[in-house]
């Protein structure tokens, strides 16, 4: 079992709203056509979801957001994901849409067997594709539930070999500005200063990543713009990139 987290920045152009990038995409998905193994896609939002966040200043903590918001913002979701969908399924894939209002209950807590029903589509032949999402909790009030953390969310309990965060960088940096790239993390102090996002940019998957490491998992991360780097990372082929493991 594989978790990839195909992040908004990779297959969306972040700065021009509500476009994506369907060419990149399509070549990440040739790519993973070779991989014969489990896995689950994750994606974030971009200039969909994001866009709609920042401009009605939705976050992760649970407000009285306002209507119009949660509204454009899960519409916004649905449009991204039926681009990422359509692109898997030209290529002969079967993707299954599972949105995190599947498997996180008003509360948000995790419902453990729609989890695992994710694992048991794997083992059908069909890819479980989720994402991003604003998400509805209790006394009228909602929240948006980042990839990074339903990467988190997923791992704790399917316990899958590898963890991949694929962005629109080579990595993590020590220096984010003279691109030094770290290639194991346990050896550099990451930068991982928040750019206006939503959802905490680099610092949430830094942050994710390292509680998925707790839990003896291996973490990845690579450019989305190189995907052969992706399939060298589920081969365990040296690439270039960064290690959390």
């Amino acid at each position: 079992m594989i978790i990839i987290k195909l992040g908004g920045s990779i297959i969306t152009n972040k700065q021009k709203p509500l476009t994506a990038k369907p060419k990149i995409i399509n070549t990440i998905v040739e790519k993973l056509k070779t991989v014969d193994e489990q896995y689950i896609i994750i994606h974030g939002g971009g200039s969909f979801g994001h866009y709609w966040s920042v401009k009605y200043n939705m976050h992760t903590e649970a407000k009285n957001y306002d209507k119009r918001g949660i509204s454009v913002v899960k519409n916004s979701m649905i449009e991204l994901n039926k681009i990422v969908l359509d692109v898997f399924y030209k290529n002969d894939l079967f993707p299954y849409v599972f949105p995190a209002s599947n498997f996180i209950d008003i509360d948000g807590k995790p419902i453990q067997k729609k989890i695992i029903e994710m694992k048991e589509i794997t083992e059908a032949g069909l890819i479980p594709i989720t994402y991003g999402d604003v998400l509805w909790y209790i006394d009228k009030k909602s929240y948006i539930l980042s990839g990074d953390k339903i990467m988190t969310i997923l791992a704790k309990l399917l316990k899958p070999r590898l963890c991949i965060f694929v962005l629109n960088e080579n990595g993590i940096y020590s220096d984010f500005n003279k691109k030094k790239l770290i290639y194991n993390l346990d050896d550099a102090k990451p930068d991982v200063k928040i750019i206006n996002d939503a959802t905490g940019g680099i610092k949430r998957k830094y942050e994710e990543a390292k509680l998925i490491k707790e839990l003896k998992l291996k973490v990845f991360f690579t450019n989305g713009n190189k995907p052969s780097r992706i399939i060298d990372a589920i081969n365990d082929v040296r690439f270039e990139g960064t290690t959390f493991e």
